[in-house]
């Protein structure tokens, strides 16, 4: 069943309008016909179960059928604060990222990361990450789209995780798999969880002084290293059968 996103003006009582890129996209690309069924979703966790009724030139009717207020969405919402890696890495830890179930994705500019970007870059990448972001949640079928932020140092960043009801923080030096196992299984759900994750040369040291600060719990992910791209993947995995209901 193809998964689409409808803003909230579009969706009717008893039928969703379906307009912009997406016409195109069912139409030309997915070739879809009246009686078909779609899955639409709204964008705060309420899926629609629909039938297509209508297409026309720049928009088609989707008749709903049933509607899901609970979504696929877990209970808490995490974040993933990313250190920026090399090449095209964060496309893939975004990618995987929504599709475990991530709720925003902030890139992180940390002492470290051999990556540099001047701001018309930076907003380039973020505009791009986004794209990818939607498209991980249209085939995981998440009832909402989670969003990449601007790139933030490793201070604001950790400012902007002060919000939150606990922050992880895996470090390749930390001991103690028996620490880490009773922080996970502190963690009730619906609590908000960020996660920050170095870049390939690690934390520098002032960075874990902030973290020290702020309180963050770090944790090990046992006696193997894991790269960037897979040490977020780890602990969303954790987290996802932690909390999933």
């Amino acid at each position: 069943m193809y998964h689409f996103f409808a803003r909230q003006e579009n969706i009717f009582d008893d039928y969703i309008l379906i307009d912009g890129a997406d016409v195109n996209h069912l139409k030309n690309v997915l070739r879809v016909k009246t009686g078909e069924k779609i899955l639409m979703s709204s964008g705060d966790n309420t899926d629609y179960y629909c039938t297509i009724s209508g297409i026309r030139d720049n928009e088609i009717i989707a008749e709903i059928e049933k509607v899901d207020e609970e979504g696929r969405e877990l209970s808490s919402k995490i974040y993933l604060f990313q250190g920026l890696p090399k090449g095209d890495k964060m496309e893939l830890i975004i990618q995987k990222a929504v599709e475990l179930g991530v709720y925003e994705v902030v890139p992180v500019a940390m002492k470290r990361s051999v990556v540099k970007l001047d701001d018309k870059k930076a907003a380039g990448r973020v505009k791009r990450w986004n794209a990818i972001a939607e498209n991980a949640a249209k085939q995981s079928k998440r009832s909402i789209i989670p969003a990449v932020k601007d790139v933030m140092t490793f201070e604001k960043a950790a400012e902007y995780a002060k919000q939150l009801d606990m922050v992880l923080l895996p470090y390749e030096c930390a001991e103690g798999m028996q620490a880490t196992k009773n922080i996970i299984n502190s963690i009730k759900k619906g609590q908000s969880i960020g996660i920050f994750i170095g870049p390939e040369g690690g934390f520098d040291g002032s960075e874990l002084t902030v973290a020290d600060d702020n309180e963050f719990n770090v944790i090990t992910l046992g006696r193997r290293i894991l790269r960037t791209e897979t040490a977020g993947m780890m602990v969303l995995s954790v987290l996802m059968y932690h909390l999933e209901e």
